[in-house]
């Protein structure tokens, strides 16, 4: 085992051993008191069982075999989502089949940040990972479940249905993608596109036309955001089907996935297998390899809020430092959009995740000793599903790359380093996606624009304000300012001046899509201006040196200078009305820091009084 892997591991385990235990404790008395329907009254069971058919309402009554909860994000707005509306009927079918029963349980809300990118809508985005993951306690406090299957893909919603997950964890769980649409459009041709109709090149339809032959049908997006950094996520923690995630939707072999899936939780039940809740899947080396491999695929930022809310939840304390040194040990194995040109489905073509854990195992960089759905081990996960005549069966799967400009060796990465770098000085600590810079894209030192909002950027490249080289500083984006809204809006247009020659780069305490990279942007900064953070005191022409090679960003000017200067704080009164927004004042006041997770959620045994 790599020795700063062990190391990290054995840090995190000693950081977390209070709430850890208070966690698994919490999860033993669940689990005393119950996992199944003999805690109800005759009444409580009869509402549960009301609407089922006669022999369905039998095998529930006799409790004899386990009933499985479908907690979905479905909703045909979403691409992503859209192909679950098939999957409950087919679940249910399969499990009364298999002498089971099954009920969805609860739906959840699943919004696309590609809808709301620049919007409004987009202040909730983050937010709601937390109510999604309240959601799906409320969807499993019935109590009648032995088990729950979880129907999501995208951003915050994979996010929030394990943070509600392990607040359940006595309950056996697994996730059930449903795969990426086909590929479209060129990523480079789309991004070509959209840059050209930044300096007014091209018209209105041309963009939507190229940005329709991108996402063109059901299926998650192609590129290698946060959506599809959820799927590799959760098979690096052993919680989905071994290399299953990115078979395209509505395909032979995705509906087989599904059976088996189904099928899979029933083994994890009491009643027809070994009894695997998730508490014992997921657990401080689980978290620690789903690191690894975000540095190694060049996954999504978001994923440095998210890993660390998703661990808070099941007592596990997670920090930067933890990522960054994974980081620095951790090579850069893949390459797709934004970080090259590839998407998921030649990812998949080149071996995928049966590829990236058999070449990270092989360098000693996850541990293996882990639990997953299938069994003991993540070798477990170096497999090939393949179809026939409806079934699946998993094959032997590739440990070397079909396609080295895709997927590389250990022997010969993209990088030495993983995707995502720690940055700190003066003006706190923040986050930076270094998978897709250029070597000289790691150092700028120049001057600082502020602005209050993405807005006031756009409207000043499009003034023609902005052709030089400049630190553009976007600030009150947090999560108590606005909720931490997405600010990929911007990339366009500094995309221009960047290949226009200029040095250009981003300080923000806001978050940047999954999909960007391509500008140095130093994101999700920590404490944010709002709570004091020095954000708040910079001035447009302040020197500010941004040196993601050294992990390091200065704003160089005297503590004494700073000391005389007041905060700067703009009116935010419109952030909190409209689109639904005054309905999360709450979550505004109470949300934690960025490098906490940006949760409201507290760590088992520090609630608040």
């Amino acid at each position: 085992m790599n020795p700063v892997i062990e190391e990290v591991t054995q840090n995190i385990i000693e950081r977390s051993k209070k709430s850890r235990k208070v966690y698994l404790d919490r999860i033993q008395l669940a689990q005393q008191n119950g996992v199944n329907r003999n805690q109800l009254g005759c009444s409580n069971l009869a509402h549960a069982m009301a609407p089922m058919k006669v022999e369905e309402k039998e095998t529930l009554a006799e409790m004899q075999s386990p009933n499985i909860a479908i907690v979905t994000a479905y909703n045909d707005m979403l691409s992503a989502h859209e192909p679950f509306k098939l999957y409950p009927a087919l679940i249910k079918r399969i499990l009364v089949d298999s002498g089971a029963t099954a009920q969805v349980a609860g739906g959840v809300p699943a919004m696309c940040d590609g809808v709301t990118q620049s919007q409004p809508g987009m202040e909730l985005s983050l937010f709601s990972r937390d109510n999604i993951a309240m959601g799906t306690a409320i969807a499993l406090s019935h109590n009648v479940y032995d088990g729950a299957l979880y129907l999501g893909v995208c951003d915050k919603i994979v996010p929030g249905l394990l943070i509600g997950a392990l607040a359940f964890g006595h309950l056996p769980a697994m996730f059930v993608p449903a795969g990426p649409m086909a590929s479209g459009i060129s990523n480079s041709e789309k991004a070509k596109v959209r840059q050209e109709f930044a300096q007014g090149k091209v018209s209105e339809g041309t963009l939507l036309r190229t940005e329709a032959a991108s996402y063109h049908s059901s299926g998650t997006c192609t590129f290698y955001g946060t959506a599809n950094s959820n799927q590799m996520l959760l098979e690096m923690m052993g919680l989905q089907l071994p290399n299953s995630s990115f078979v395209n939707a509505n395909t032979p072999l995705r509906e087989a996935l599904t059976v088996k899936a189904a099928e899979n939780i029933l083994t994890m039940t009491e009643f027809k297998g070994t009894y695997k809740p998730i508490a014992k899947i997921v657990d401080e080396k689980s978290f620690v390899n789903a690191i690894v491999g975000l540095m190694a695929t060049g996954g999504s930022t978001n994923h440095t809020l998210h890993i660390i809310a998703m661990a808070r939840a099941a007592g596990i304390i997670i920090n930067w430092d933890d990522f960054d040194a994974i980081s620095k040990v951790t090579p850069l194995l893949c390459k797709m959009y934004p970080n090259g040109q590839a998407d998921v489905n030649h990812f998949r073509e080149a071996g995928g995740m049966s590829v990236v854990i058999a070449q990270l195992l092989k360098a000693g960089l996850v541990h293996n000793d882990v639990e997953t759905v299938v069994g003991k081990g993540l070798d477990n996960y170096i497999v090939e599903p393949v179809s026939s005549c409806g079934d699946v069966s998993f094959e032997k799967g590739a440990e070397v790359s079909r396609d080295e400009n895709v997927i590389s060796s250990i022997e010969n990465p993209f990088s030495s380093e993983g995707g995502l770098k720690l940055l700190s000085g003066n003006l706190g600590r923040s986050v930076i996606k270094t998978s897709a810079l250029k070597p000289e894209q790691f150092i700028i030192e120049a001057g600082a624009i502020v602005f209050e909002s993405q807005e006031e950027l756009q409207d000043a490249f499009k003034k023609g304000e902005l052709e030089k080289d400049f630190i553009a500083v976007v600030r009150y984006q947090g999560p108590k300012a606005n909720g931490m809204p997405e600010l990929h809006g911007l990339m366009p247009a500094l995309g221009v001046l960047q290949d226009k020659g200029f040095k250009v780069a981003i300080v923000t305490d806001g978050r940047m899509s999954g999909a960007s990279g391509k500008v140095p942007s130093a994101i999700h900064f920590s404490p944010e201006a709002l709570s004091g953070g020095l954000l708040a005191k910079v001035k447009t022409g302040d020197m500010i040196r941004f040196d993601a090679q050294n992990g390091e960003i200065s704003l160089l000017v005297d503590d004494e200078v700073l000391a005389r200067r007041d905060f700067e704080k703009p009116t935010l009164n419109s952030n909190y009305y409209g689109f639904g927004r005054e309905l999360f004042s709450t979550v505004r006041q109470n949300v934690g820091l960025a490098e906490e997770g940006a949760s409201v959620f507290d760590i088992p045994g520090e609630e608040r009084a």
